[in-house]
């Protein structure tokens, strides 16, 4: 066996941000033939990635009586395509700019299929197929991060174990390149008539998120988040654990930056503390039923 990988690497968002740019849109063009195959589900949940053990993939994706799979591979790097036929396509992951990314990437597929090929979430996107300026790609950096997210997708799992009631797998969302987990009270939440189609399919429930997120503005660096959609009056000002935690207010969102979790003497924890806090403390100023949604200890909630 090789020596146990470092769960908690340090990453610095300005070590790696070429390469996390340009993987953002490489997952795009991956999520984007997922969502265009496939059903949609509940608050979009058919489009997501998962974490495996060796990096990011789609999971199977029907194609008639088939079905295929594409897997970022964050050991071997390389972007492979498989099918239920026993077919398997292999491209290198490398510096390569995210035009010819796209045209390799759909040439390689089994299956014939239109996607909008244009980023989704990103400032002055510019088309796939014309993007000649992100070209970058770290393996190092690119290993790092999924390492960080085999750790936290394990973290996140436990949490969500916890409830009982709806809750959405832990996925990470290409759109926003976050690993998230989101709980349900199970009730409608107010309607949204002038936002986009897809917010309103998002939020149509009233929802309690966690995740995290290599940061960007005015986040410096990697960070966990919390929010709660709609927010219950007093969230904002509400005090959570740890103490490192703090509320944005531009972005509605409590956050504590992976920095300060890594250097903890007990990260995963610490992490637990944040995840719980600002989940509970949002569910009952919204008034949740949290003995009907929660799983319970020896009389107590976990």
């Amino acid at each position: 066996m090789n020596a146990p990988a470092d769960a908690w690497p340090a990453l610095a968002l300005d070590s790696w941000q070429p390469t996390y740019d340009t993987l953002h849109l490489w997952t795009q063009i991956a999520g984007k033939i997922r969502r265009t195959l496939t059903p949609l589900v509940n608050h979009w949940w058919n489009v997501p990635l998962y974490v495996t053990a060796r990096g990011l993939a789609t999971s199977p994706i029907p194609y008639g009586d088939r079905t295929f799979e594409i897997t970022f591979d964050f050991i071997a790097h390389q972007l492979r395509i498989e099918t239920s036929e026993g077919a398997t396509k292999l491209l290198a992951l490398r510096p390569v700019s995210v035009a010819e990314f796209y045209r390799e990437l759909m040439d390689a597929l089994p299956v014939d299929v239109k996607i909008h090929a244009t980023p989704d979430e990103i400032a002055n996107p510019i088309p796939f197929a014309e993007d000649t300026t992100h070209k970058s790609y770290d393996p190092d950096a690119a290993h790092k991060f999924w390492r960080i997210l085999v750790t936290v997708d394990s973290i996140f799992k436990e949490f969500r174990g916890r409830f009982l009631g709806k809750c959405s797998p832990v996925h990470f969302f290409w759109g926003s390149f976050d690993l998230a987990v989101t709980r349900f009270s199970g009730r409608p939440a107010p309607a949204r008539p002038a936002a986009d189609a897809i917010t309103r399919e998002a939020y149509s429930h009233e929802c309690i998120s966690a995740g995290f997120w290599p940061g960007g503005g005015d986040i410096k660096g990697p960070a966990f988040y919390a929010y709660a959609a709609p927010e219950p009056s007093g969230y904002k000002t509400a005090r959570v654990q740890p103490e490192q935690a703090f509320y944005h207010t531009g972005m509605s969102e409590f956050f504590l930056m992976y920095d300060d979790v890594r250097s903890a003497d007990n990260p995963k924890a610490m992490l637990l503390d944040f995840l719980q806090t600002t989940y509970a403390t949002a569910a009952d100023l919204a008034n949740w039923d949290r003995s009907a949604l929660e799983r319970t200890a020896t009389g107590s909630r976990l």
